[in-house]
């Protein structure tokens, strides 16, 4: 069994995936659900992860395993590598853990796909929007909303506004966003807050004053970002 042609099929393909694979990427390479059930109770190729998702003894140890099995179930029988942001996209808390910004906890696994779909996991969140190119990347093999999308996710969802201005800070930090992106992100929130309509940049700087970071300042003042930021009205 073990060096049948489907098990180096599936060896090649999870090699791909972390080690991971799912029960329909299996049946495509010819194995038969039996040989994958008694694989997966022995113990001794394959171990079960996820309903459907299983990985392959021996493989290497990788970061966010429920993540990246939660994101495999969202499209069993497409390759990780074939996979287009149709097929779903690491979001809001989940993306934020992902990018090791704020500290925020990611128990629930969150998704953004362009239609509206349902999951009978409690731990498994579905987010319905159409992304941009510009606010989606690929981090660690998975695609992944980018910083700025991720901080108008999280203000979006009612998530703590302290919360959200060390996920900014964060991110300003580890340079993967401007200040002038972060504060074009904001702009559909700033009179939530209080603050006059449009005026990312000063629902920015008051996010960012709740962090009491010490380099908030030098953030505020970067001529980039007074030449890119949102004027009020």
């Amino acid at each position: 069994m073990h060096h049948s042609p489907a098990i180096a099929l599936l060896a090649d393909l999870a090699e791909e995936q972390w080690g991971l694979f799912t029960r329909r990427q299996a049946e495509s390479t010819g194995m038969a659900w039996s040989t994958l059930s008694r694989m997966a109770t022995d113990e001794t190729t394959a171990q079960r992860v996820a309903h459907g998702v299983y990985r392959l003894r021996g493989a290497p140890p990788t970061d966010h395993l429920d993540l990246r099995a939660a994101w495999l179930q969202l499209a069993p029988a497409v390759s990780a590598w074939e996979r287009t942001a149709d097929t779903g996209v690491v979001s809001h808390r989940s993306a934020a853990a992902l990018y090791e910004l704020g500290h925020l906890p990611a128990d629930i696994h969150e998704f953004v796909l362009p239609t509206r779909r349902q999951t009978r996991r409690p731990d498994v969140r579905l987010h319905r929007a159409r992304l941009t190119d510009g606010e989606r990347t690929v981090l660690g093999g998975l695609p992944v909303t980018r910083p700025a999308r991720i901080i108008a996710d999280l203000l979006a969802g009612n998530e703590d506004p302290g919360a959200v201005g060390h996920v900014i800070a964060d991110a300003l930090k580890a340079g993967h966003e401007h200040p002038a992106t972060i504060a074009q992100a904001l702009v559909r929130h700033a009179a939530r807050f209080g603050l006059r309509r449009d005026d990312g940049t000063a629902l920015l700087r008051w996010l960012l004053d709740l962090t009491g970071a010490p380099e908030r300042h030098h953030w505020l003042d970067a001529r980039p970002y007074q030449e890119g930021s949102t004027p009020s009205r």
